[in-house]
């Protein structure tokens, strides 16, 4: 691995703290960014397959709900809410569970996701920014960049820059040392599931590839969605420097994360929705996990922040 002139190398590395991985590094990474985008989408089309050939049962389209719901909401709230931006707190139990639900969703280990998206923030929609939608000229290739592509980047925001106080976290070294096992658990909890409710191998067909394989799928092309779509289309309610968006399809698909524009107003929030009509699945939840006793310290700007930087004219 090697360091990097910012002003050599491409806008989206072009930031301190990155490193280009050389060698076998290279290739591992390649490796790994191109199993994550073309396996779940095998899956996806196999099962379009059985639902073509034969009644998928009920149990499925519920396993792969519930599946998406763990994928999704420990993204959102686990590696996102907490780890990145500590928005709440928690017990070590719980932080440790949020983190191992949102590495079931394959977006690389937590230290990878923190780092990565730390450095987003920081050069949000400019030089530097990983994954941004308008670095291009060409402003088709550069949403399709900011989709999917930008994972099998050589460059990578390094940890001891972007996320060094996770490094001192045990319970954050634990869940990260081990980021490929509960990639595993993700796909193995819907295969034993469906194994179980049918007694044969076709039923843990059928749960590893709706609650496993196309539920990766569709989750993190949702997931994926809040950095490339949601930088380019939608509202905004506050003046923040970038291209940022509130785009309410991608908030529903994404438990709230479609709310970019006021994310990027305000990062820590342990919620996106600043107004109450806005949609913010994951939000919603913390608050109830709060009233239970579960998260603590919700971090929230007060109404006078909010003023400050409304493009609103109803300002309150």
């Amino acid at each position: 691995m090697s360091k990097q002139n910012p002003n050599s190398i491409e806008p989206h590395a072009a930031a301190p703290g990155v490193l280009k991985l050389e060698g076998s590094a290279a290739r591992l990474q390649l490796v790994f960014a191109s199993l994550v985008l073309v396996v779940p989408l095998l899956g996806t089309i196999e099962a379009g397959r059985l639902i073509w050939v034969t009644e998928i049962p009920a149990w499925a389209w519920w396993l792969f709900g519930v599946m998406y719901f763990v994928h999704m909401f420990g993204v959102t709230a686990g590696l996102h809410r907490l780890a990145t931006h500590t928005g709440f707190k928690t017990s070590e139990t719980m932080k440790m569970l949020l983190t191992i639900m949102g590495s079931m969703a394959a977006q690389g280990p937590l230290y990878y996701w923190v780092s990565q998206h730390r450095r987003h923030h920081l050069y949000s929609d400019q030089k530097g920014d990983p994954h941004s939608p308008n670095l291009h000229e060409n402003k088709w290739l550069g949403l399709w960049y900011s989709h999917m592509p930008w994972m099998l980047s050589k460059h990578v925001s390094t940890w001891s820059h972007y996320a060094k106080d996770t490094l001192r976290d045990p319970v954050y070294f634990f869940v990260h040392r081990y980021y490929l096992a509960w990639v595993l658990l993700g796909l193995l909890i819907p295969t034993v599931i469906g194994a179980l409710i049918t007694q044969t191998f076709h039923g843990a067909w059928i749960g590893f590839i709706f609650g496993g394989l196309a539920r990766m799928f569709f989750a993190n092309q949702s997931a994926w969605m809040v950095g490339s779509i949601s930088h380019r289309y939608g509202s905004v309610n506050f003046d923040t420097k970038d291209n940022s968006k509130n785009n309410w399809i991608v908030a529903l698909l994404a438990f709230g994360e479609g709310l970019q524009n006021n994310h990027h107003a305000f990062p820590i929030n342990y919620r996106h929705a600043v107004y109450w009509y806005e949609p913010d699945l994951t939000g919603w939840i913390l608050a109830l996990m709060n009233k239970l006793g579960l998260v603590w310290d919700l971090k929230f700007p007060n109404q006078s922040s909010i003023n400050k930087l409304s493009l609103k004219k109803d300002k309150v």
